[in-house]
């Protein structure tokens, strides 16, 4: 694209986003010096915002600093540093819009755990305004929403780092590492699981919004709905504002396989099968669900399984290897020529080889850390950097291991194996599931723009 040309662009897209009443100002993200302060805005006061906080507070040595709180339920505002004790003392501006922190140029980087259907957004409009994201995972709702967060960061030169966060634990790298270098020896299959205990989430009763809680604003891109205490509470089960247990814990599992089998490509084919096994209620997302993905080649295989009822363990995961949450198996395991290797969390690993599965190297922390307060650290650095190759989980990668989850919830939705181009991100054959993924209708102002 010649200078003149670029010019014309960016002028047309600064003018449009303007008429839209979205930002008042767009600007790249301001060179950040070693020893210069960055100031942190946090976005959406739930409970994961909880681990963002004691990550940023144990930051703040190295001269961090949160400045901001953003929600659209004023009590949660007000309430602040009862919710998150570390924010105690600290003066803090309070925004019930996101854009009118956007907006402030003292701030430099935003900390974002809203829920999944403000993902894309909210990022594209903080970049936009020159702050550097750290969104959680999963990061978007759809495959356009993912290409849009990733033009976006590149083109406002912001660090966009994706919350997965095993990314940055040093175990998990290790573990890795080993993989790499051949220790189980080459790599022919990849499997994940999650196995929580998911009780009955209750019926939708329609009622009136809680004092303080802006519910336009709260449900934002997607069509707007009755309120009820379960839309707002359980919206992590329903598959028109989240991808439930598709993405849930499942977006973490498959980033590690990716990043152990070197999948760099999204695959070409997709089956899910599962359904509502257990419990009469009104999530619309499966209690059960098994998935395999075949890639170019034919190899490796992968699978992917979730149930969120009583079963067996698998692999040592959950009893032998405990998870975070106690009882619950979850992990994944890569199978070598030589043995396997397992990651039953988010800070060890273990080998094993031959018939009598014989243990090998292995590296674990006391206490099953979650390990965020290294990604977080990783983010900072980036951003000081001003390079976004530093990055562990940049949103390039974020989207990559998204798409897994999504093409996986869009096959259960149509009810069929999906054909996928992974060049162009097109589902072949499928009109229905195509637009699912690729054409999303969205709730005017809350638009992902077609030009970021």
């Amino acid at each position: 694209m010649s200078k003149t040309n670029r010019r014309k662009f960016l002028q047309s897209s600064t003018t449009a986003t303007v008429a839209a009443g979205v930002l008042r100002h767009v600007a790249s993200a301001r060179p950040i010096g070693s020893n210069d302060r960055i100031r942190v805005g946090l976005l959406g006061l739930g409970g994961r915002m909880a681990a963002h906080v004691r990550s940023l507070t144990e930051l703040a040595g190295e001269n961090v600093e949160i400045v901001a709180v953003c929600d659209c339920n004023q009590k949660k505002l007000d309430r602040a540093e009862r919710i998150y004790p570390e924010l105690k003392g600290k003066k803090l501006a309070r925004y019930a819009d996101m854009r009118k922190m956007f907006e402030d140029r003292s701030i430099d980087a935003i900390s974002c755990a809203l829920g999944d259907r403000w993902h894309a957004l909210s990022t594209i409009w903080a970049c936009q305004a020159g702050k550097h994201v750290y969104v959680e995972k999963p990061g978007m709702h759809n495959l356009f929403e993912g290409r849009q967060m990733v033009a976006a960061a590149r083109k406002y030169g912001c660090m966009v780092q994706h919350g997965t966060q095993n990314r940055s634990s040093p175990n998990i790298r290790e573990g890795i590492q080993r993989l790499h270098e051949g220790l189980v020896g080459d790599l022919y299959m990849g499997r994940g699981i999650d196995f929580k205990i998911r009780g009955n989430l209750g019926r939708i009763r329609p009622s009136t919004p809680p004092e303080g809680l802006d519910w336009d604003r709260w449900l934002g891109p997607k069509p707007m709905r009755p309120y009820s205490q379960f839309w707002h509470r359980r919206w992590y089960w329903i598959l028109e504002l989240s991808s439930g247990c598709f993405a849930n814990q499942a977006v973490h599992e498959l980033d590690v396989l990716r990043w152990g089998l070197k999948l760099d490509e999204h695959p070409v084919a997709v089956s899910a099968i599962g359904g509502k096994f257990v419990h009469d209620d009104d999530r619309t997302c499966p209690t059960h669900v098994t998935i395999t993905y075949q890639f170019a080649g034919g190899r490796p295989l992968v699978t992917y399984e979730h149930r969120s009822w009583y079963t067996n363990g698998e692999a040592g995961f959950g009893d032998q290897y405990p998870f975070v949450q106690p009882d619950f198996p979850v992990g994944t395991i890569f199978f070598g020529e030589k043995g396997f290797l397992t990651f039953p969390d988010y800070s060890s690993y273990y080998s094993f080889f031959g018939r009598k599965r014989k243990p090998g190297p292995s590296k674990s922390e006391e206490g099953h850390p979650m390990e965020n307060t290294p990604h977080f650290r990783n983010w900072i650095e980036a951003i000081r950097a001003g390079d976004h190759r530093l990055l562990h989980a940049d949103i390039e990668e974020g989207h990559k291991s998204t798409a897994l989850t999504l093409l996986a919830r869009t096959s259960y939705q149509v009810g069929r194996p999906l054909r996928f181009d992974p060049k162009t991100e097109r589902v072949l054959g499928d009109d229905e599931a195509d637009a699912l993924l690729n054409r999303p209708e969205y709730r005017a102002p809350y638009v992902v723009p077609k030009e970021v």
